[in-house]
């Protein structure tokens, strides 16, 4: 699809100014809360909101709200990104200012990171207990269990494993297990859990979800449980693991709805509060699985969160999971 010229000076009068062109080089790395922009642009945040604005009504950024924050991405498809694209493919990496940029957000993400991985090793020991806040285990394991199918299983993959909770739940129907997990003080838990469950063919290692470094279409079955709502770039985290689901394996992705609990961004590392069926439909599309299912488990109590679970395939499988 060609734009009219009309469209096309619009997309450039919209990139063609410095601090537009900054955004839409940060916004390419991952997706970016406002205030994160305005740290590393240095900029007040009433400006960087004329600038997204501008962008998006240029149809290249997408701006979506979540919970009390607003975060920014690059558009996701169409020919203003395709422009853009080639706009970034020309800019200089050592230059100066972008160069800045670059190494501000460095900072603005490791202390992310610092902050995540404190959270994580202060909370190892009681991780399911404070899973079990939002909905019972054993009904999430329940649709798990059902979304995985009943055929056995030659190699599964849990990224972001944690405390190894679905090594033990699936682990006993598959040939070969390998979980990824970026704190060591979680890998240590789960090495304990799945060998006290008796499972031998486990592997636990140090690996970032986002680049597990995994060969293509080697998993019969991917599982991303509860990981989603921690990460700067959720988006990427799905086509990673869409990348490992072999053509007839299935991948199961288990996170929340959207939902207003700013605590949990406060208190827990939360850094989005929930995905909707639209935005996890579309990634998952763009991951090479178009076949999907899902449920959703609402809380125990009044002020609980819905816990979603989608399965997706390149095969087809069931519309709804059997709840």
């Amino acid at each position: 699809m060609k734009l009219a010229s009309g469209q096309i000076v619009e997309v450039l009068r919209a990139a063609g100014e410095s601090s537009r062109l900054r955004i839409l080089a940060l916004l390419a790395r991952e997706e970016l809360a406002v205030l994160e922009l305005c740290r590393v642009l240095d900029q007040s945040q009433p400006r960087v909101s004329r600038h997204l604005k501008l962008l998006a009504e240029a149809g290249l950024v997408e701006r979506f709200p979540d919970g009390a924050w607003v975060f920014y991405r690059l558009a996701g498809s169409g020919r203003p990104r395709a422009m853009i694209d080639q706009v970034l493919l020309h800019l200089d990496p050592q230059d100066a200012v972008l160069a800045r940029d670059q190494g501000r957000l460095d900072v603005v993400q490791g202390e992310r990171a610092a902050a995540a991985q404190s959270y994580f090793a202060e909370h190892a020991t009681h991780w399911d207990e404070i899973r079990s806040l939002y909905v019972s285990d054993s009904a999430v394991e329940d649709v798990i269990l059902c979304a995985s199918g009943e055929r056995r299983i030659r190699r599964l993959v849990d990224l972001g494993s944690g405390t190894g909770r679905m090594l033990t739940l699936l682990g006993p129907r598959a040939a070969q297990s390998l979980g990824l997990d970026l704190s060591q003080q979680m890998l240590n838990i789960a090495r304990r859990n799945t060998s006290e469950a008796g499972l031998a063919n486990v592997e636990l290692r140090h690996g970032d979800v986002l680049d597990t470094r995994l060969p293509d279409a080697t998993a019969d079955l991917v599982v991303v449980h509860q990981v989603l709502h921690y990460l700067g770039d959720p988006a990427a985290a799905v086509r990673e693991a869409g990348r490992l689901v072999a053509p007839d394996g299935r991948l199961i992705i288990v996170d929340f709805a959207p939902h207003a609990h700013e605590f949990l961004r406060e208190q827990h590392q939360h850094r989005r509060l929930g995905f909707s069926d639209e935005e996890m439909a579309r990634w998952l599309t763009e991951a090479g699985l178009p076949h999907r299912a899902l449920a959703d488990l609402p809380p125990d109590k009044p002020d609980g969160l819905t816990v979603k679970i989608w399965a997706a395939a390149r095969l087809p499988l069931e519309q709804r999971i059997a709840a």
